[in-house]
């Protein structure tokens, strides 16, 4: 069989590998394998498969994911988050509906250090949730807003959804974070304009929280105050060119040690917790990129990724039709198996084609992002719906209803960044 052939069956037998439970990382490496001894020799096959594994965990470009993933996970294990949640509660807790867009500010806030959209999710659940059943709360609204705004880490950084695209397709990390920021806070805004239609036209569904007095409010502020100072130091810093990725990841890990540190919300065992949970999903995102690297030679010796930016390229229709095909199929993998795992599959493969197009990069990148969003919050891979069950007990058809009116959003935000690219792009060629 000649080259083209075997790239298609190894695509094939990899999707098949899936519905069997193999690890994606795991099936890339080994379809990989297979198809470059098949294609060339078995020794040159061993070697390549040695070398990207080994390089992929010895890479210093690399490392700036374990980094950032450590940041997020001790801002999570601290009482960070629940400090930020309760000082935007005081502002805003007694609007009608309050208690919910204290949760999507909160959470907005927190993900200017935590990058993990299951840690945001998880952390929100445990704090938010009680709080607006306690207050009576319909269960469909506070589970529906504490799962839609977990998946705001594929966008806000640090994100590491952003930071792998940037390693796969070699952009700047730094300006990907810069285009994500402006998104992020319009969908957060969306949500928040969701959750005040929703009250309006059923006010039962969120009581009143009592209203904060000014002085309460102005004692909770320093909690925006430290965000704010992180956040500068570490995009400000990386844009500023004062340090690379991975140096901003380590004074970013520093900044928030050291916040918890002095405030006393880090015991020792939840900073061993931190380090495990940020070595156990470090290592999973590097074996996802070290398999993918793999296969994406496989494909490379195959001609694939080229035919196919040759041939999407080349179809009689319009390029913004081409890029919404190249879109739904990002939407409909991520629906089918993990969305990071498809999207380090298939980026390299449309990648080529997209440049091909004349789209920007950086602006595919964000577009990505928005589509990962919705796919961690749709069926069957709902991943933040399944967190949110977990933690809650709630059935999952109370958890997708109220989830439907933010979904509807973050498709509302998708189609107004296609139609107006600047939205992401205005950012980075500001700081350029």
């Amino acid at each position: 069989m000649d080259e083209i052939t075997a790239g298609i069956v190894g695509i094939f037998v990899l999707l098949l590998f899936f519905l069997t439970g193999i690890e994606l990382s795991y099936a890339m490496a080994l379809i990989g394998f297979i198809g470059l001894g098949y294609l060339g020799t078995w020794s040159a096959a061993s070697n390549m498969l040695v070398k990207d594994l080994f390089e992929t965990f010895t890479s210093y470009g690399f490392t700036v994911i374990p980094l950032f993933v450590l940041m997020g996970q001790v801002a999570s294990n601290s009482d960070i988050a629940k400090k930020l949640y309760n000082s935007a509660e005081k502002f805003v807790g007694h609007i009608p509906g309050g208690l919910a867009m204290t949760t999507v500010v909160g959470a907005t806030l927190f993900k200017a250090m935590c990058g993990s959209t299951l840690a945001t999710c998880a952390t929100f659940a445990g704090i938010a949730i009680p709080e607006m059943t306690r207050l009576g709360y319909n269960k469909k609204l506070s589970t529906g807003v504490v799962a839609s705004v977990g998946t705001l880490g594929m966008l806000i950084p640090p994100s590491v959804p952003l930071m792998i695209y940037g390693l796969i397709t070699e952009q700047s990390i730094g300006e990907l974070f810069l285009a994500g920021v402006i998104p992020g806070l319009l969908i957060s805004l969306f949500f928040i304009f969701v959750i005040y239609g929703w009250v309006k036209i059923d006010p039962s569904i969120a009581p009143q929280a009592p209203r904060a007095t000014w002085k309460a409010r102005i004692r909770s502020s320093p909690e925006f105050l430290w965000v704010a100072v992180i956040f500068y130091l570490v995009i400000g810093g990386l844009m500023k060119g004062w340090f690379s990725p991975t140096e901003a990841g380590s004074i970013g890990t520093a900044a928030v040690l050291v916040l918890a540190y002095v405030k006393r919300s880090l015991p020792f065992r939840m900073l061993v917790k931190s380090f495990k949970e940020s070595l156990r999903t470090a290592c999973m995102v590097l074996l996802l990129i070290g398999g993918s690297i793999v296969f994406g030679h496989f494909l490379a010796v195959t001609g694939i990724p080229f035919i196919a930016a040759d041939w999407v390229s080349g179809l009689a229709l319009p390029k913004n039709l081409i890029m919404i095909i190249i879109i739904f199929i990002y939407l409909i993998g991520g629906s089918i198996i993990d969305d990071l795992a498809f999207m380090i599959l298939a980026t390299p493969i449309f990648y080529p084609a997209v440049l091909q197009l004349g789209f920007d990069p950086i602006w595919f990148g964000i577009m990505i992002g928005i589509t990962l969003m919705i796919g961690v919050i749709i069926p069957p891979v709902a991943i933040t719906v399944f967190v949110v069950k977990n933690i809650t007990g709630e059935p999952f058809s109370v958890i997708y209803t109220g989830v439907l009116p933010f979904l509807l959003s973050l498709f509302a935000c998708a189609a107004l960044l296609f139609l107006f690219p600047e939205i992401a792009l205005y950012l980075p060629h500001v700081m350029r």
